[in-house]
């Protein structure tokens, strides 16, 4: 027998996922951006379009399939994690020094 997850359970792993992933990878490309004399704007929007595409296959999964609860908890998971992630890691690579 096939047990599915709760649909609270699939957003939280999503979003932890997301917010682990943007918020090293903000600190990170901050640190490589300050060596190479990259504009922190760039590195934002540039960003943001990652978090687009990250979100991207559970956005078509829910255009699909217009009734799935598992494509809009992965959805709604992603997004949420992506925008805490991309909200406060600027505030740590700053007081890291990084911009």
């Amino acid at each position: 027998m096939e047990t599915m997850l709760p649909d609270y359970l699939i957003r939280e792993q999503a979003a932890v996922g997301a917010l682990v992933v943007f918020g090293l990878m903000r600190v990170i490309v901050a640190a490589v951006a300050r060596t190479r004399g990259w504009r922190i704007l760039v590195v934002e929007q540039s960003l943001i379009g990652v978090a687009v595409l990250w979100c991207a296959p559970q956005l078509v999964d829910l255009i699909a399939h217009p009734s799935s609860g598992l494509a809009l908890a992965g959805l709604e998971g992603k997004a949420i994690g992506c925008a805490i992630a991309l909200f406060f890691s600027p505030i740590l690579s700053h007081r890291l020094g990084y911009e």
